[in-house]
């Protein structure tokens, strides 16, 4: 197991970070009780040392964090650690290199663990004994600290031979360029706004009863928001599509909705009998989309075969250079917003793709 040092006092550990322009960083978080993910511990690695910070301390972290985001962090699929992290401190690095992404580009599977990389790279067999672990619980245990420092420990060396290899193919920039990508804020917007859009069951609603939905989703976002509970604590998927599909008019019927919680039933029914009362004003005049038609799906194929000679060219997956998802997407919503349309990808792929649509 690799040394590390545990710092329960952020703020303190920030000379440790002078001179070092690149650093590891993975995170721990809780997120199974609460609607925001609990950062629990931060592991950050230099050329020097790792360390295991604790964020749940009570001692000052404004510098910590200061110097930490003016660093270029290496960080393997680094999604939930930004946004993790972007709740919690409120802001993210100035720059970061994903290695997961980065290994994509040398003909890597598109989602590579990190133990999957590190085998590969260095030949070292990581124990993945604590992915249950509840990091929320102090002390924390000297066998948790090990696998998390483990998790960091070799961010840096990995960050240095994939770049010499992306380097000798000329590449290096693109993994750079996607990695930019996980820094933008919309990523992690999560407001009540998009609520519907998460709510998948309610794509084929239409009129009053999507308007229901909306509005129900909407509330209940915003309860989850103010009470930091998880969406299905507020109430279930189910029960909303339920309500928003009978559109009682009455507590009784809402009380005979299928799963209705009489405790649900108790603290909101007013609230959500106002939110289906309201719908019926609502202005609505969504359709559910339509599946393919055959041109769509011939052009979908096409799509896919030429991304995929790409790929096999260039000697990567195919879903390093596009997805079908993003692909469809772009068939359906006619968008010219797509990552496939700018950076690296629009002379390889995307001027050919933008011809056939």
């Amino acid at each position: 197991m690799p040394h590390y040092h545990f710092i329960d006092q952020p703020d303190v550990m920030t000379p440790r970070l002078s001179g070092h322009d690149h650093i590891g960083v993975d995170t721990e978080f809780m997120r199974e009780k609460t609607y925001f993910a609990q950062l629990c511990l931060v592991q950050v690695a230099t050329s020097e040392a790792i360390f295991c910070v604790d964020p749940l301390s009570d001692s000052s972290q404004d510098t910590f964090w200061r110097e930490l985001f003016a660093r270029d962090w290496i960080v393997h699929s680094a999604r939930q650690d930004i946004e993790v992290v972007s709740q919690t401190a409120g802001s993210m690095p100035a720059s970061i290199f994903d290695t997961q992404i980065a290994a994509g580009f040398l003909g890597y599977p598109a989602q590579i663990g990190y133990a999957g990389l590190v085998k590969d790279l260095f030949d070292v067999d990581m124990a993945k004994s604590h992915t249950r672990a509840d990091w929320t619980k102090r002390p924390l245990r000297e066998a948790y600290l090990d696998y998390a420092a483990e998790d960091v420990e070799h961010l840096l060396p990995a960050y240095e031979r994939l770049g010499e290899r992306l380097e000798k193919e000329g590449r290096l920039e693109w993994a750079r360029e996607d990695s930019r990508l996980l820094l933008d804020p919309q990523l992690y917007d999560i407001g009540a706004d998009q609520a519907l859009d998460r709510l998948k069951g309610a794509r084929n609603f239409h009129g009053r009863k999507r308007a229901a939905a909306a509005r129900l989703a909407t509330w209940r976002e915003r309860e989850a928001i103010s009470r930091n509970r998880p969406r299905q604590w507020i109430m279930r998927d189910a029960v909303l599509l339920e309500i928003a599909y009978r559109l009682p008019g009455s507590e009784t019927e809402l009380a005979g909705i299928e799963g209705m919680p009489p405790k649900l039933l108790n603290r909101a029914g007013k609230d959500l009998l106002q939110a289906v009362a309201a719908a019926s004003a609502d202005e609505n005049d969504y359709s559910p989309p339509r599946p393919p038609d055959e041109g769509q799906k011939a052009l979908l194929k096409e799509m896919q075969a030429r991304v995929q000679q790409c790929a096999d060219e260039l000697g990567i997956n195919a879903e390093t250079v596009a997805s079908k998802r993003e692909l469809a997407a772009l068939i359906v919503s006619g968008s010219r917003e797509s990552r496939v349309f700018s950076g690296w990808r629009r002379d390889i792929i995307g001027n050919d793709l933008l011809a056939l649509l």
